[in-house]
């Protein structure tokens, strides 16, 4: 069946400029980091990627280590671009990153001009594109020069092969450094991509002020602590607490602190009638947070859902000192 996108797409999403450039994001964009890989079914990935695009959500982020297997999340969403997307390719943002683990030999890995811009081609070939909207610099590495590291990203620019340049994982330190290179390059840092969730905040140390000064912006991975900010978790983590010598979480996940913690925010959701994955959306989206929050899913309710958490008012003063409160040192405990 001809997949037409629906005509009411934009009614309801809300989309901001990423720092000072002239481009804008939705509020919520897609991550293919799992489930979208060769060991899931396509048509699941196809009914996803699609009832996203349905919603607003125009941007769709990969990376070239994203599947299981690496590479396959890109080779998915090449077949669905193929099949579904092709007439919508200038309404859509497609991002993919280089630098974590791919092929055998010095050169699969890491940060150096000839692994980025080879791991480039190949991204580029498996969605069958001719370019991306942005490329990342994955991770920060140790042992090449930043600015070896900033000038491929500035030629994956110069090269056509690439419209917008990012970083991703990088220290506040780090980000500083990179955002000046790149500014003398003359090819300006668009936007930085941390790990970033009520659970994990390290971003305001000092890096969000920096991407503020600098006009940058940024997008949240695991928004949602990698599912920890979830009604099903805070349910398995309060039934495995009576159990811990049978679970398969980590011993500190399962406190009774914790637990208690977890209800009290889950409490705070449900009076505001919204589920607690959408009250996280809320606050990692709350004045001063970020650019766009990149969720992860493996069914199309839980995009739905997701997207509906842009219908509720922004949390209030008062609800953000209680969450603040709640989430004083409840740790970060991974599954």
């Amino acid at each position: 069946m001809t997949y037409r996108a629906s005509s009411d797409r934009y009614n309801e999403m809300e989309y901001k400029r990423s720092g000072r450039s002239g481009l804008k994001l939705p509020a919520l964009s897609l991550g293919l980091w799992q489930n979208f890989g060769g060991n899931q079914p396509l048509e699941n990935s196809r009914a996803m990627v699609t009832r996203a695009f349905d919603l607003g959500i125009t941007h769709f982020d990969l990376a070239n280590n994203y599947g299981p297997p690496a590479g396959s999340a890109e080779e998915t969403f090449g077949s669905i671009y193929k099949k579904d997307l092709v007439p919508y390719r200038d309404e859509m943002l497609i991002s993919t990153k280089a630098g974590y683990y791919m092929w055998e030999g010095p050169y699969g890995e890491w940060g150096s001009r000839k692994n980025l811009l080879a791991s480039l081609d190949r991204s580029l070939q498996r969605m069958g594109l001719e370019y991306v909207d942005i490329f990342y610099s994955h991770r920060p590495d140790p042992e090449t020069p930043l600015e070896e590291t900033m000038g491929a990203l500035d030629y994956a620019v110069r090269s056509g092969k690439a419209l917008y340049v990012g970083l991703s994982n990088y220290s506040a330190e780090q980000t500083q450094q990179a955002i000046d290179i790149l500014k003398r390059l003359g090819t300006p840092c668009l936007i930085h991509q941390p790990n970033y969730s009520m659970l994990n905040r390290w971003i305001e140390d000092g890096l969000q002020d920096i991407l503020q000064t600098e006009g940058v912006g940024s997008i949240a991975y695991c928004p949602l602590g990698r599912g920890q900010l979830t009604n099903k978790y805070v349910d398995r983590i309060e039934l495995e607490s009576k159990s811990p010598e049978a679970s398969s979480l980590k011993p500190a996940a399962l406190t009774p602190e914790r637990v208690q913690k977890f209800r009290a925010l889950e409490q705070l959701a449900a009076g505001r009638g919204q589920t607690l994955s959408q009250l996280a959306l809320n606050w990692i989206l709350r004045e001063g947070g970020v650019t766009s929050a990149l969720i992860g899913v493996s069914r199309v309710s839980q995009i739905e859902e997701n997207v509906k958490a842009l219908s509720f008012a922004p949390l209030t003063a008062d609800e953000l000192a209680e969450i603040d409160r709640i989430m004083h040192n409840i740790g970060d405990v991974p599954w």
